[in-house]
């Protein structure tokens, strides 16, 4: 990332959506809460998809009754560069918000008023859809027009419709259906979905420079896109070696290596930045000690907010790691850009990419 690029993002990309008070990144960490599971029916016309809530069918194209206020919801949408993307957009309250956010994936649909600049919805247009969410596993079924996309965008359709849903407490994994019958493989290209598919499947998905893909595996880490204004985090999944068994240690070398050169993403991290020792792992508080390269270009002991970030987004991906602590050559004497001691371990943001960079 070029100095001038680093001045201006550290001074406003974390205003709004990075609050290091107490143990908090962006607020309270965690998935969001949705409504118990609901029953579906499926009929034979393609274009009757319904969702049975108290014994009344009604058809789910939007129209449910709201609720009054708006309800923060991360939708992942295309960018321009073709990567699947968190927005966090004021949706307004629904019943069934897991419902109304892929509704809200639609072409053409409810979210064409609310798409952020250079981002546009995923699934085809007029598609229709219902989920049922039972023991964390979201069964959704597509009208037959989700079969109208370009095959280029199959695995972005897969990895947006998971990535979606899976923001939510009660939802882990995704099946997919075409009008009731289940899909084990996409309509178009054939992209395999087997029984279900979860973010453990991977989303923008980098193998460049992986020769033996058999002897690696899948971590997923948070880069910088967009542009001055508008900077956003976008999560890839890259293939490390498993010659380097620690995952939390794969994670932060592919950070320091930073992204692919020729994806438009950015890394805070310089080249030289190195753990001292094996991260420590203690009732989900991941404990990180670098070299003070980690400072990167400020002169005082001051950590940039979007390297943390970064940091932080990529690690809590990771199984049971709720929060980061990091210490800079054994001490805990890091300060953020304002001046705040980090004298508390960061936790996950509750929504990420608010827009208000």
């Amino acid at each position: 990332m070029s100095i001038n690029k680093k001045a201006t993002f550290v001074s406003a990309v974390l205003v709004s959506s990075v609050l290091l008070s107490g143990c908090g990144l962006f607020g309270s960490g965690g998935k969001e809460k949705i409504d118990p599971p609901q029953e579906v029916t499926h009929t034979d016309d393609e274009k009757s998809i319904t969702e049975e809530t108290t014994g009344t069918e009604v058809e789910t194209t939007g129209e449910e009754a709201e609720i009054a206020g708006t309800i923060p919801t991360e939708l992942y949408l295309i960018n321009k560069d073709g990567l699947v993307v968190s927005q966090t957009l004021d949706l307004p309250k629904k019943e069934s918000v897991a419902t109304q956010a892929l509704e809200y994936l639609v072409k053409e649909g409810p979210v064409t008023e609310m798409l952020p600049n250079d981002f546009m919805a995923v699934l085809p247009a007029e598609t229709k859809l219902s989920v049922n969410i039972k023991d964390n596993v979201a069964t959704v079924n597509f009208s037959k027009e989700f079969k109208d996309y370009q095959v280029e965008d199959e695995k972005k359709i897969l990895q947006a419709v998971t990535w979606t849903l899976t923001q939510f407490d009660s939802i882990d994994k995704v099946k997919f259906q075409l009008n009731g019958h289940e899909l084990n493989e996409m309509p178009v290209g054939g992209t395999p979905i087997g029984d279900s598919y979860s973010r453990a499947n991977g989303i923008n998905i980098d193998t460049t420079d992986v020769l033996d893909i058999t002897n690696t595996r899948s971590v997923t880490v948070y880069y910088i896109g967009g542009n001055e204004g508008s900077y956003y985090y976008v999560p890839v999944t890259k293939r490390v070696s498993n010659k380097e068994t620690n995952n939390y240690v794969a994670i932060v070398n592919e950070l320091v290596k930073g992204p692919n050169i020729n994806s438009n993403l950015d890394s805070d991290f310089v080249s030289n930045v190195k753990l001292l020792e094996d991260p420590i792992v203690e009732n989900g508080k991941l404990t990180l000690n670098f070299n003070d390269a980690v400072y990167g270009s400020f002169e005082e002991k001051v950590i940039s907010q979007h390297l943390l970030t970064a940091l932080v987004l990529s690690l809590t991906e990771q199984p049971d790691i709720e929060s980061v602590a990091v210490t800079v050559d054994g001490k805990a004497e890091l300060v953020d850009e304002k001046g705040q001691k980090l004298t508390e371990p960061v936790t996950r943001p509750e929504k990420v990419n608010t827009g208000s960079f």
